[in-house]
């Protein structure tokens, strides 16, 4: 066979095609006709071509993905046991998240994590002692302990002490922190399950880890960052957002002279899950999976359909963690390592992510950085433009979560479902900035149809 199987075909070039595409229009106009732009302001067009490709020269390891278990640790035996049954049954990685100290001994007894999987811990609290006490527990593996002082501030509208205190403690604990343990993250995760747009998200994430660039540019926690994303249904997008961010931290790093890549954990956003006809989440989380893969994830932990109405169990958290498992060993996705390389489409969108989000983020530290414009208010609203512009196309139907606004199942009834509230919880408190909040699009709805359900 031919090393050219193609070459009796006469190339096209990209004018060509768009000659013949306004000649098959019949006089309507190419632009107003064909071209559409998203809320992030980018041009999508009907065709891409490679007269005007231009690649993103994007570094990534060449090691698969990993996939994470994530376990609540309210009793220590327990999420021991779930933590060496999930890495029994397929699971590469383990993330404890725990909003108090714990008996580390207890929960890490016999937990052995393979050299391709690392243990991450999420900690909804600041201690010291615990953290120098979780260090020496783990000094010999590879582990990201996810301290990330602003992204609690976010999210809570609260520093855990103050700011001195906060970054003090950081500073002495990361003298005692060996190379081989990560001690910073940046949850980029809650700007795009409050609403934030994708090029924010990029933007915001940056400026974000800029503010620990800024003051630990000298000091050792700089080393393997992990980046927390969620991902949403856009498909494209998703994984355009996740590389065009890989190539911006190179360039802002390579600027402070540090030779440190992305580590990248992702998981689904939970912004476009349904309470009614739940299953359709499966569908979900398993394209926002691909995405992460495509995108040059390093590690994903997938939510299970139920997760923000159901307690934990196991049904949801085995049924999500083998999406996971059949895309990397019956997908064989866990050969893509850069997949989305070379593509039109993907690399295009990549590019204006990367040159759109590179200007906000040059804007925003123009005017004083993450941190002043967090005490200013102003990220809060420009996330909060974004998600009401997204919240009024769904609220139109212009944007579908199927089973909700499109195709309801009006004999669905699930108000006997819920163990835990699926609904944004208000809880008047002192902070020093407006928190940014996550909210699911189709809440309303949702509650609307919840109140009428006996009725």
């Amino acid at each position: 066979m031919s090393d050219s199987l193609f070459t009796e075909f006469q190339e096209v070039s990209a004018k060509e095609w768009k000659q013949k595409i306004q000649v098959d229009l019949k006089g309507l106009d190419y632009n107003e006709t064909l071209l559409w732009k998203t809320n992030e302001g980018i041009t999508v067009k009907p065709f891409y071509h490679k007269d005007e490709l231009l690649k993103l020269p994007i570094v990534k390891g060449e090691k698969d993905f990993a996939i994470c278990q994530s376990i609540f640790v309210s009793e220590e035996k327990t999420a021991n046991f779930l933590a060496k049954d999930a890495l029994r049954r397929g699971a590469t990685s383990i993330q404890f998240e725990a909003n108090e100290s714990f008996d580390l001994d207890l929960l890490l007894d016999k937990i052995n994590i393979a050299s391709n999987g690392a243990l991450h811990f999420k900690l909804n609290f600041l201690s010291e002692s615990f953290l120098l006490d979780l260090i020496k527990h783990i000094e010999d593996q590879s582990v990201f302990i996810n301290i990330d002082l602003i992204g609690g501030l976010v999210s809570s509208g609260n520093w855990f002490f103050d700011l001195k205190k906060d970054h003090a403690i950081l500073e002495r604990v990361s003298k005692k922190t060996p190379t081989n343990i990560s001690l910073l993250s940046v949850d980029a995760g809650i700007y795009q399950n409050s609403g934030a747009n994708a090029i924010q998200q990029v933007a915001y994430t940056l400026a974000h880890a800029n503010e620990y660039l800024n003051h630990f540019v000298d000091e050792r926690p700089l080393n393997n960052i992990q980046f927390h994303f969620a991902v949403g249904g856009n498909y494209f997008f998703e994984i355009a957002k996740l590389r065009a961010f890989r190539y911006l931290w190179n360039i802002i790093t390579r600027e402070y002279g540090i030779n440190t890549e992305a580590q990248l954990f992702v998981q689904p956003s939970l912004r476009n899950k349904t309470l009614y006809d739940y299953n359709v989440n499966l569908l979900r989380t398993t394209s926002e999976c691909m995405s992460a893969i495509l995108g040059g994830a390093d590690t994903i932990s997938n939510i299970s359909y139920d997760s923000f109405y159901h307690k934990k169990n196991e049904f949801g958290e085995r049924i999500s963690r083998n999406q996971l498992i059949i895309l990397k060993e019956e997908s064989y996705l866990n050969e893509a390592i850069n997949a989305a390389e070379g593509s039109y489409y993907i690399e295009t969108l990549s590019l204006q992510i990367a040159e759109k989000a590179l200007e906000l983020f040059k804007n925003i530290e123009k005017s004083g950085g993450f941190l002043k414009q967090l005490f200013a208010g102003t990220i809060q609203r420009k996330i909060e433009e974004s998600a009401q512009k997204e919240q009024e196309q769904f609220d139109k139907g212009e944007k579908v979560l199927l089973g909700t606004n499109k195709h309801p199942n009006a004999n669905d009834k699930m108000k006997e479902e819920l163990e835990l509230y699926p609904f944004v919880k208000t809880k008047p408190r002192q902070t020093v900035i407006v928190p940014i909040i996550a909210r699911r699009l189709s809440e309303k709805l949702e509650q609307e149809r919840i109140d009428k359900e006996n009725v």
